[in-house]
């Protein structure tokens, strides 16, 4: 077995808990057999485990009101009753005082019901937690900064993306040498890697890098290597969690 390869910055005496780590894992959350690099820095901003749960009533626009809104808000406040006194009618005339007395009924009252209120549940995204990382150096730049971010760019991106070409050439290329796979006609490029995020005792498996941001002015040494840089970088899971996903995230005893 390979020696795990930790990229970090010298921390000296602070807590493992305030470390978040990062390595490779497969759809399943486990980690990679062939990967031995595992990324460590320290969160500097509000990481926020953000979950987005989309209720919605879909019958709340099933009322009259939105047949007729003007009418029916005329109504409701009274209005209409009002706008019957301003044309000047009589109202001795059982006609229009039944009028009246019907126009009267309608004020104060909705057609809103906690039937047509109701609210379903209409899915969700996936969890995202944003967060600012840390990387500073005190003796070497280039394995405490340079090469951990390094590495969560590599993450971030592409495994390869294909040269310029199209589905049309390469099933030719496919149908002219047989020993190329028909999947990598059809799908030449690899994606991104997914990771593990571990931070507080929580492990939280499999994520892929939503976005990163590199910031260029950071400070350098007098090599031009950057001694100290922060990574925005928003993490989101694979797919949207459930009461299972939630229970499996280890949590400190």
């Amino acid at each position: 077995m390979n020696e795990t390869q930790t990229l970090t910055s010298d921390w000296g005496a602070l807590s493992p808990h305030l470390i978040a780590s990062f390595w490779e894992v497969d759809r399943e959350g486990n980690k990679k057999k062939d990967s031995d690099t595992v990324v460590k820095a320290a969160v500097t901003d509000d990481a926020n485990l953000e979950i987005t749960l989309n209720w919605q009533s879909p019958f709340e626009q099933a009322g009259p009101e939105t047949k007729a809104p003007t009418l029916f808000a005329l109504m409701q406040n009274g209005l209409a009753t009002e706008f019957l006194d301003s044309l000047g009618l009589d109202k001795s005339q059982d006609s229009n005082s039944k009028a009246l007395k019907i126009l009267q009924q309608f004020e104060g009252r909705t057609g809103i019901t906690k039937l047509n209120s109701v609210q379903v549940f209409n899915g969700m995204p996936p969890a995202k937690i944003p967060m600012t990382l840390l990387f500073r150096a005190w003796r070497d730049p280039v394995s405490e900064v340079e090469n951990p971010v390094d590495q969560l760019m590599e993450w971030a991106l592409p495994i390869e993306l294909a040269k310029d070409s199209t589905l049309l050439t390469r099933a030719a290329e496919a149908v002219k040498n047989r020993e190329k796979d028909w999947i990598e006609a059809v799908l030449p490029s690899k994606s991104p890697t997914l990771l593990a995020f571990n931070y507080k005792g929580r492990t939280f498996a499999p994520m892929v890098i939503e976005s990163i941001s590199q910031p260029l002015t950071a400070p350098i040494d007098s090599s031009g290597r950057f001694v100290e840089m922060s990574i925005q970088i928003t993490l989101a899971t694979l797919t949207a969690i459930d009461r299972k996903d939630w229970q499996s995230i280890y949590k400190p005893k």
